[in-house]
């Protein structure tokens, strides 16, 4: 190989280089803004987490004959409507197991933890159009603190399959309400609500959020969050997959339905 040729080879080899540190350094500071930002308000979003390829392989897999889409049960809201999920413990060798694995979703959460994170549970929830019904306000720990999980080192990874905004049931999340720790819930039918006077705290002092979420975004949140999704009275479906993590050092100190 003449002079010319081998430089321009190295020339090439250190671009790529350059190229592979610059996303790394790029993503290390991003990883730090999210760490920031999940601390601060209790939640982040990741636009465009997944490519639209991806999506369409998570939609396919959720609605393919057998598919977890098939295994859905419903659960009413206490208000004339129900939404339809699929939950299951154990993350598969398939496209959705894969999801629950990969660093953008486990390794992200692993960052805004702060330390190694366990596939909790999975569940697909399905809010059909002009049927799907509300979830009440409350925090996830809220269920998971019964489980034995000592204490809330949890979060879960919210994967919008479908467009998500206020009109067929998005969700809303109180900015910061992660900091006011545990709040007593009452159980209402199928669901857990929290304390209407802390809730009214919260709303007073805090601010409320509705997301708005294309196919792909992700919103990743502590299980501390207060966060409510109203009823879909669209003319859309509204489909997102639940990712929930727990810390490994948080191991549940009862046996349960989830590992």
């Amino acid at each position: 190989m003449s002079y010319k040729r081998r430089a321009a080879a190295a020339a090439t080899a250190l671009a790529a280089l350059a190229a592979v540190a610059a996303r790394a350094t790029a993503w290390h500071f991003r990883r730090r803004t999210l760490q920031r930002d999940f601390a601060r308000d209790g939640y982040v979003i990741v636009r465009g987490l997944l490519t639209a390829e991806e999506v369409a392989r998570v939609n396919a897999s959720c609605s393919a004959e057998g598919g977890v889409a098939s295994h859905a049960y419903g659960r009413d809201d206490g208000l004339g409507r129900r939404t339809r999920l699929s939950l299951w413990n154990h993350p598969g060798n398939d496209v959705l197991g894969a999801l629950a694995r990969i660093p953008r979703t486990r390794g992200l959460m692993e960052w805004l933890l702060g330390g190694e994170v366990y596939h909790y549970h999975s569940k697909l929830m399905m809010k059909d159009a002009r049927t799907g019904g509300a979830h009440l306000w409350h925090q996830d720990y809220g269920y998971w603190v019964n489980n034995g999980c000592a204490f809330p080192r949890m979060g879960t990874m919210f994967l919008a399959v479908d467009r998500i905004d206020a009109e067929n049931g998005g969700l809303r999340v109180i900015k910061g309400s992660h900091e006011m720790g545990l709040v007593q819930h009452g159980v209402g039918g199928a669901q857990a609500e929290v304390d209407p006077t802390r809730l009214a705290y919260a709303k007073r002092l805090l601010e409320t959020v509705q997301l708005e979420l294309a196919p792909g975004d992700a919103v990743f949140f502590h299980s501390l969050l207060l966060h409510a999704s109203d009823q879909n009275k669209s003319d859309r479906r509204r489909w997102a997959i639940l990712v929930a993590y727990n810390r490994v050092d948080n191991d549940p100190l009862i046996d349960h339905h989830h590992p």
